[in-house]
């Protein structure tokens, strides 16, 4: 359930009839985690107020791992000079509705005792209550400090439609301190239907009656800042892909 809607350019060469949920099998190929890596500071954590502390971490829609480990080793500096990569703890938790995805992502997983990689389906809100809050009883915490959601937001909106779109920023919300969220603009919508028609294919099953349209990263700022109490405290700018990298911070 990763953020996997290409450049309306880039997607050309991709079957999306393959992957409904996002869930390219070569994703980082076409978009490598450098282009999210290069807007966000190194110095992430300790700007929010963690750098020293144990930190959790938990990305929604990981896909096969590759942006989860950069990160990782991106805000621990682990290639910095003098750098004290080894005596911080930062736990990341990462999921993805695509089991062969995960599969991958845990053969490669080069950091195994602070990176885990797990099936799962964010809109299955019971079982993945079932499967985070017992997670989360590690760090003795209610909720992660960090959680990332790089372009999940789309898939869940053509697949489930309007209240699950809504359903899960709140989601998003209620699991952390600091949301850190990149939502796919309106264009990668109508790429993603007009590809699933040209190869045929039934269209999404709500494409078509969706009332939330235009500007999803203003739908959802507005959700998240009115509805689940969280503010917007920075923007990192706009990705290769036009795609805004937004902050968000609990109340």
């Amino acid at each position: 359930m990763e953020s996997h809607v290409p450049h309306v350019n880039e997607e050309e060469n991709e079957d999306p009839g393959a992957a409904p949920y996002g869930n390219f099998i070569n994703y980082y190929t076409f978009n490598p985690p450098e282009n999210r890596l290069s807007l966000i500071p190194e110095t992430l954590l300790e700007n929010i107020g963690l750098g020293s502390e144990r930190v959790s971490m938990l990305d929604v829609g990981c896909n096969s791992g590759d942006l989860s480990v950069a990160l990782y080793k991106h805000l621990l500096h682990e290639e910095a000079p003098g750098s004290d990569f080894s005596k911080r703890e930062v736990c990341l938790l990462g999921f993805d509705v695509d089991q062969d995805l995960i599969l991958r992502a845990q053969n490669s997983n080069p950091f195994p005792q602070n990176i885990q990689f797990i099936p799962l389906d964010i809109t299955d809100d019971a079982k993945s209550r079932a499967v985070l809050e017992p997670y989360l009883g590690r760090f003795g915490c209610p909720r992660f400090h960090l959680c990332t959601c790089f372009a999940v937001t789309m898939w869940v909106h053509l697949n489930h439609g309007d209240a699950a779109f809504l359903s899960l920023l709140s989601r998003l919300a209620s699991l952390c301190e600091f949301l850190l969220l990149e939502a796919q603009p309106w264009k990668c919508y109508r790429s993603a239907a007009r590809r699933l028609r040209k190869l045929g294919r039934s269209d999404f099953d709500h494409f078509k009656t969706l009332e939330i349209r235009g500007d999803m990263a203003a739908h959802a700022r507005e959700h998240l800042e009115k509805q689940c109490s969280m503010d917007l405290v920075q923007s990192f700018g706009n990705t290769t892909w036009d795609r805004s990298l937004l902050l968000f911070k609990r109340r």
